[in-house]
């Protein structure tokens, strides 16, 4: 009975297709893994990165050079006078001491970069310290590494993501798209077929690649960089389904009236360029400003990669990630029931 459905055969007909698009199958299966590869390699966790501090040639600098080299958390170059506003400016030194013939010497920094504070306070320590400064507060150190804490557990989670929104969008829009340039929607309009079938064939038939596409990632994660699932594995499967499924409906709203290819990829990058630099794929999305956040907080990415990241870092439950759910289902119900009112065959 199943396989004379016509649901069935629209979805089987649609996951052969797929196997016949090797630069599809790459962009699936072989990039987000590639990504993780060289991301993880170039912020993996090599222990704490010193500030590049440079010192200006001149009286008292090797005593200076030698103070601030007590330090292990500076890396102290010399550089001659005409050379110190250049190395400052092409940020070969985020700090510049000036020594003085007489008196302290004068430090030279950006405020406006993040990194100089931390490189500020340091040579400050270090010129203090080596002047004969002692520390009255004995301070206890809680040094433990935080599970879950290394930029490449923060990535793993925004890839799965991204990989649902990318591969559910494009895989969905272009397909439509091209099947009506191509004029294939035209010559369904005299078959029985009914449009929530096509529809439905078009997103059932990614869920059926979803979890080669997701068990690729995590096993990389977990054997490459020993990222773990720290939470509930049915809030992750509840969540990999239904960003899947939301994504996809959000790919056949793009593309239900696009006529060529063209046109479906720009409407696809206005749609998914906003997520791509808002949804803390890459880095936090508090790092915008407040006023934003509302915004940020519902589009389907940033609940897609808030629910990965609670449950594989955080050791969340189902129950935490119900909001982040309640997004993206609002996203998918809306997004299919626009997408098969406004679908046209021509």
């Amino acid at each position: 009975m199943l396989e004379r459905s016509p649901l069935w055969q629209l979805t089987y007909a649609r996951m052969m297709g797929f196997l016949r698009e090797p630069e599809a199958l790459f962009w699936v299966f072989a990039f987000p893994l590639l990504l993780a590869l060289a991301l993880g390699i170039a912020f993996r966790s090599s222990g704490p990165q010193k500030s590049n501090v440079g010192v200006v040639t001149g009286a008292n600098s090797e005593e200076i050079v030698a103070a601030l080299r007590a330090s292990p958390d500076l890396d102290v170059k010399l550089y001659a006078p005409d050379r110190a506003d250049q190395a400052l400016r092409r940020g070969r030194a985020v700090v510049m001491v000036r020594p003085a013939p007489a008196g302290p010497p004068t430090l030279a920094f950006d405020p406006a970069r993040p990194e100089t504070r931390l490189a500020h306070l340091e040579v400050v320590n270090a010129l203090e310290a080596a002047a004969g400064r002692r520390d009255v507060v004995p301070l206890a150190l809680d040094t433990r590494p935080r599970a879950g804490s290394r930029y490449i557990d923060f990535l793993i989670p925004g890839l799965l993501g991204l990989n649902l929104l990318g591969t559910g969008m494009w895989g969905i829009g272009f397909p439509v798209a091209n099947a009506r340039q191509l004029k294939l929607l035209k010559r369904m309009v005299a078959t029985p077929m009914r449009r929530r079938d096509y529809l439905l064939a078009m997103m059932l038939a990614r869920i059926v690649w979803l979890a080669l596409e997701v068990t690729a990632i995590v096993l990389f994660g977990r054997y490459a960089f020993g990222v773990l699932m720290r939470g509930s594995w049915l809030g992750f499967l509840l969540v990999t389904l239904v960003g899947a499924l939301s994504f996809s409906a959000l790919g056949l709203l793009v593309a239900c009236r696009a006529r060529t290819i063209e046109a479906v990829s720009g409407l696809m990058n206005v749609a998914m360029m906003p997520m791509w630099l808002l949804s803390g794929s890459f880095f936090s999305a508090d790092r915008f400003p407040q006023i934003m956040q509302p915004l940020i907080r519902a589009l389907p990415l940033t609940a897609a990669n808030d629910a990965f990241r609670a449950l594989m870092n955080e050791g969340a439950s189902l129950g935490a990630v119900l909001p982040q759910l309640g997004v993206l289902i609002a996203w998918g119900v809306v997004s299919f029931g626009l997408a098969l009112a406004w679908f046209r065959w021509e």
